[in-house]
């Protein structure tokens, strides 16, 4: 996964607004536990296309 680092820290969860972290290949928010995938290095914010990582 290659995203820039200034964009991870200006996006946030759709759903809590929660701080994002780069795992594997996905972005998982620290608060609700949402885990959002990352396709082609483009970030998918869609509550609807993530699933829960807890």
């Amino acid at each position: 996964m290659n995203i820039d680092r200034t964009l991870l820290e200006i996006i946030v969860c759709p759903d809590c607004h929660g701080r994002l972290d780069p795992v594997a290949e996905e972005l998982v928010c620290t608060g609700c536990g949402l885990a959002y995938p990352v396709r082609d290095d483009i970030p998918v914010l869609l509550v609807d296309e993530a699933r829960r990582s807890r």
